[in-house]
């Protein structure tokens, strides 16, 4: 199996503020505008470096996509950023008919995704985000899996044409990817080439499912992981040849179990090559207050059950 090696652990929003200022650096247009959430969600330094570019919008999120939509409108690049909740579930509505409707070129950036949002609890977390933008036509939606991968995706996300949803998180989590790798809109990556089980992943849990690949190959199991940042549009090929080549998958995901990459997957089985899966995700829950390590334990978000998730589905072939 092939060894990935953590380089130090970094939050994936910081990838995002990394990648922000990259991308306004070499774009004039790149705006960036935020709902009194300037720090969290790191937009700091693009705002230092650009200040004429940078818009405070107060705690006014549904008013802040419209500015958005309005400067997109005339040739711009806004980035918007919140919290996950606050920027998809609070401005819905403007969303849909400002930004998706009218397929305006504005890039949503969601820090504090998922549970791992942590002590501040279920009213601020989201484990909803990834459905309601899959279901917005028109509107990509990428979830970085690390610091490295979440920079280069936000560049990405700059230089694409159309609405992108960029979801990241607060926790300190495993850098493993190369620090220079492009990242390309709607593709899968394969981390590991295997034969038995198709582990497909994104964001915080890529690194737990190569643990878990791990732990299966001790057992003589091979384990084929696909790291999956890009969840609309799926890149349909590569799931779809790994599942002819292993027979079965598991999918696992900060999310819950409705709308998700589990289900943008099964829907790719269903139509070309049904096979068993399983799914390790919040199944139908809210959040509630913890560490990130407690919830994702508690969730049961993890390698331990990636793996058992993977000997149940291996049965099912």
């Amino acid at each position: 199996m092939k060894k990935y090696i953590d380089s130090g652990k970094k939050d994936t929003r910081s990838g995002f503020g990394a990648g922000l200022l990259e991308a306004g650096k070499r774009d004039s247009r790149v705006l960036a505008l935020t709902a009194d959430l300037k720090g969290s969600v790191k937009m700091d330094a693009f705002a230092a470096e650009f200040p004429d570019r940078f818009i405070q919008c107060g705690i006014a999120e549904s008013n802040m996509v419209g500015v958005a939509a309005g400067l997109a409108t005339t040739g711009k690049i806004p980035f918007i950023g919140s919290f996950a909740e606050f920027v998809t579930g609070r401005v819905y509505d403007q969303l849909r008919q400002e930004v998706a409707y009218g397929h305006t070129n504005v890039k949503i950036a969601s820090s504090h995704a998922g549970i791992t949002l942590g002590e501040d609890g279920a009213t601020h977390q989201t484990m909803e985000d990834i459905a309601l933008m899959r279901a917005l036509p028109g509107m990509t939606v990428i979830v970085p899996c690390d610091f490295n991968q979440t920079k280069n995706a936000t560049i990405a996300a700059a230089a694409y044409n159309g609405p992108v949803y960029l979801r990241f998180g607060r926790p300190s989590v495993p850098n493993f990817t190369g620090e220079d790798e492009p990242f390309e809109i709607g593709k899968v990556y394969n981390l590991n080439p295997g034969k038995d089980v198709t582990l497909v992943a994104c964001g915080h849990l890529v690194w737990e499912a190569l643990l878990a690949a791990e732990a299966l190959e001790a057992e003589g199991i091979s384990a084929e992981v696909l790291n999956v940042p890009t969840i609309k549009p799926l890149d349909a090929e590569a799931i779809i040849a790994s599942l002819k080549k292993t027979g079965c998958a598991v999918v696992a995901e900060e999310h819950n179990m409705a709308g998700g990459l589990g289900e943008a997957v099964a829907g790719v089985a269903a139509s070309a090559v049904p096979v068993p899966i399983d799914f390790v995700n919040g199944a139908d829950r809210f959040g509630q207050s913890g560490t990130p390590a407690e919830l994702l334990a508690a969730y049961g978000l993890n390698a331990e059950a990636i793996a058992a998730a993977a000997r149940k589905v291996l049965k099912r072939k």
